[in-house]
C-alpha cells in the first residue's frame, strides 16, 4: 500500500523512523513528510502567513522510504504532501509515533493527532500512534502494531474513514495486556507559568505542569459503562484505540438549546430597526 506519515517531533525522532522503516520493510511504499523540528502540542495550526519550504532527505530512514523536511506545523506537512507532493492519495495516513502520550483530552492540543486528523478530513483512513511514555524508547512494538493494524484495516477496512488514536503502553511486548476499543477520557494537568527574566531585562513565562493521577472519569450519554476509557485503561498495559471525528458537534447540545428557547429570541431585530 501507499502510506504517508507524518509527525510533530521532527524528522529526526526515532519514533517516526521505527515506523516507516518497519512499514517499508513490510513491503509498502513509504512517503514520509514531517516537520524540520519539533512542533509538540501545535494542534491544527497552519501556516499562513509565512511561505512553507520542504527539502528532500536522504539517509535517514530505510533506502525505499521517500521523505521530505518541512518548515510547517504537522497539520501543513499532511496538507502539503496531499497537495503538492505526492502524485496521487495514499492509502493510509499515518502520524507518530509520538513520543509521550496522547490521551484523553490531549487530542485537543496534539500535533500528532492533527496531523492524523488532516487525512480523515480529506477522507483517507488516518491512525496517530504515540508511546506513553518521555523516557522510554523502545518503539518497535509500537510500530509492529502499527503494521498488523494497518493490514488488518486493508482486509477489513471500516464503513467510513475514521481517525483511530492509538496510543501504546511503554512495556516490552510480552506484558502488553492486549488490544482495547475505549472511549477518550479526561486528563488533566496541574498547570504552572514560571516567571523568569531574560538577559535583557524583560520578563517571560514558560509553561510547565505534572499530569493529574486519579482523575475521575465521566460517563458517556451514548455509549455503555463497559466501555472503559483511553486514560483508565492504559493504566492496565492494554493499546487503546479510539475512533475519533472531526465533527464535534454535541448532539446533547443541540436538544438543550432547542429546549431552552433561544431560538426564539427577538429583541435583537427591535433593537436594530
Amino acid at each position: 500500500m501507499k502510506l504517508l506519515i507524518s509527525n510533530d517531533d521532527g524528522i529526526f525522532a526515532l519514533g517516526i523512523k521505527t515506523l516507516a522503516d518497519t512499514l517499508a520493510l513490510a513491503g509498502h511504499e513509504v512517503i514520509v513528510v514531517c516537520p524540520d523540528r519539533e512542533r509538540s502540542a501545535t494542534g491544527h495550526g497552519l501556516t499562513l502567513h509565512d511561505p512553507i519550504r520542504a527539502e528532500a532527505v536522504t539517509g535517514i530512514f530505510h533506502h525505499t522510504v521517500k521523505a521530505w523536511s518541512c518548515s510547517g506545523t504537522p497539520a501543513d506537512c499532511v496538507k502539503l504532501a496531499l497537495g503538492a507532493l505526492l502524485d496521487s492519495f495514499p492509502d493510509f495516513v499515518l502520524s507518530g509515533i509520538n513520543h509521550g502520550a496522547n490521551l484523553g483530552t490531549d487530542v485537543l492540543y496534539s500535533g500528532t493527532v492533527s496531523a492524523a486528523m488532516e487525512g480523515t478530513i480529506e477522507g483517507i483512513p488516518s491512525i496517530a500512534f504515540s508511546l506513553t511514555s518521555f523516557s522510554c524508547k523502545e518503539f518497535q512494538p509500537a510500530a509492529d502494531f502499527a503494521r498488523d493494524l494497518v493490514a488488518h484495516l486493508a482486509d477489513r477496512p471500516l464503513t467510513e474513514a475514521l481517525l483511530l488514536n492509538v496510543n501504546i503502553p511503554p512495556v516490552p511486548a510480552a506484558e502488553i495486556a492486549g488490544v482495547k476499543i475505549t472511549r477518550q477520557g479526561i486528563r488533566r494537568y496541574f498547570d504552572t507559568f514560571q516567571k523568569r527574566v531574560d538577559p535583557r531585562g524583560k520578563t517571560y513565562y514558560w509553561l510547565s505542569g505534572e499530569v493529574l493521577q486519579d482523575v475521575e472519569q465521566p460517563e458517556h450519554l451514548h455509549l455503555p459503562p463497559e466501555i472503559e476509557t483511553d486514560v483508565r485503561s492504559i493504566k492496565d498495559n492494554y493499546i487503546t484505540i479510539v475512533p475519533l471525528q472531526f465533527n464535534m458537534t454535541s448532539t446533547a447540545g443541540v436538544f438543550d438549546l432547542q429546549n431552552c428557547g433561544i431560538e426564539d429570541l427577538q429583541s435583537f431585530k427591535s433593537q436594530s430597526e
